[in-house]
């Protein structure tokens, strides 16, 4: 898959934000809340722009943020390896390396569950680093 980086003086993070406005509506609102929360559990992450979606690393891909007709997708690159005692992976739960939160319109996340899960994805990253 094509990574499609920024083009030349564009950050990832401005990428971010014109994909947000972009969506608008539900679906702009629920990522940039996602973004909030995932930024405010760790100051440190880094926002990048890889296969054409907004994607949060932190020693490694912790998550990519889609944007769907029906819903608001959060891929977890190691999330089968996660403990996720909330229950917020609702998708690719066959997957032996993947998980994903699907968050529909008129849907909420657990803002602390979705932050302990970016801590342990964080935490995974950097033991295998």
């Amino acid at each position: 898959m094509k990574r499609n980086p920024p083009p030349p003086g564009v950050t990832p993070s401005q990428m971010i934000d014109g994909r947000i406005a972009e969506l608008a509506g539900w679906r702009g609102e629920t990522l940039a809340r996602v973004r909030d929360l995932i930024r405010a559990a760790d100051p440190g992450v880094v926002e990048e722009w890889k296969w054409n979606v907004p994607v949060w690393s932190s020693s490694g891909i912790l998550c990519t943020g889609e944007a769907y007709k029906a819903a608001v997708k959060l891929t977890f690159a190691k999330g089968a390896s996660l403990p996720d005692p909330k229950g917020l992976f609702n998708s690719s739960l066959e997957g032996a390396t993947r998980r994903a939160i699907d968050i529909r319109e008129g849907e909420t996340i657990d803002g602390k569950a979705l932050q302990d899960l970016i801590r342990a994805a964080i935490a995974l990253n950097r033991a295998k680093a």
